[in-house]
């Protein structure tokens, strides 16, 4: 995997204005992975393709995080600055590359014997659009389940009682750690401690909204004032793009 061009990026922001989230991460990944096709990304654990993305993140914009969180309790707006390298989890499976062999895991709960594989982004974008949260989070832990039996006897995914699936759940977290980062915080104002859920998906993909918007307009200030093309513009250093936008205004 490579850091991106500023070309490359702001082309995947613009192809990604109409995808969703996870269309997004994918072309992130199949542009910086060269070689690799879309459907082979796909297979990612939700974790190991997080750990690509946080990757990625650090090569375009840098390795710190900062963010605006509201304390559940009281309603506090608070600032939360953190590293990349502090939320990176230990890897439980090994990253040799997209096409690696999809790794299956094994479960007994009593009477249950249960073998599954842990979701990918094909299983996030198969749920899209799901009637709520419970249905498709029950869509996704089915889609992830290779085979169930009772005493031996063969049942469907869909039968499994409710702590079945939550034994089963729990072993996919643990399996893949990066896929679920929870920063845990305490509001100063009213001392309520809690969990926030860090998405590195979503907040990378504002960066670089951001970003792209931002560029475009320096690309169009340098461009008016120098009848440089588009292209050349982008690939000058952020440095020297900055001393001539300096120098024009």
């Amino acid at each position: 995997m490579r850091a991106l061009s500023a070309a490359e990026l702001l082309h995947v922001w613009e192809h990604g204005l109409t995808q969703s989230l996870v269309q997004r991460a994918l072309a992130l990944l199949v542009v910086a992975g060269d070689d690799e096709q879309p459907d082979m990304v796909a297979q990612l654990s939700i974790g190991q393709r997080d750990t690509r993305l946080m990757t990625l993140r650090e090569w375009a914009f840098g390795g710190r995080i900062d963010g605006i969180v509201t304390c559940p309790g009281c309603g506090e707006r608070l600032e939360m600055t953190f590293e990349i390298s502090d939320i990176r989890a230990s890897p439980r499976l090994p990253d040799s590359g997209a096409g690696q062999a999809v790794e299956s895991f094994g479960l007994s709960l009593g009477d249950y014997a249960l073998l599954f594989r842990l979701p990918n982004s094909a299983d996030l974008s198969a749920v899209v659009g799901a009637s709520d949260v419970a249905v498709g989070y029950r869509k996704l832990f089915e889609r992830c389940i290779l085979s169930a039996q009772r005493n031996g006897t063969d049942l469907s995914a869909a039968d499994l009682p409710d702590d079945v699936v939550a034994a089963a759940t729990a072993g996919m977290a643990e399996a893949d750690p990066q896929a679920d980062v929870q920063i845990a915080l305490t509001c100063p104002a009213c001392t309520q401690p809690w969990q926030a859920t860090f998405d590195i998906l979503s907040y990378f993909w504002h960066e670089i909204d951001d970003w792209a918007q931002r560029i475009l307009r320096d690309v169009h200030t340098l461009a008016s004032a120098y009848g440089w093309r588009e292209a050349d513009i982008l690939a000058l250093s952020p440095r020297r793009r900055q001393l001539y936008l300096d120098m024009v205004r």
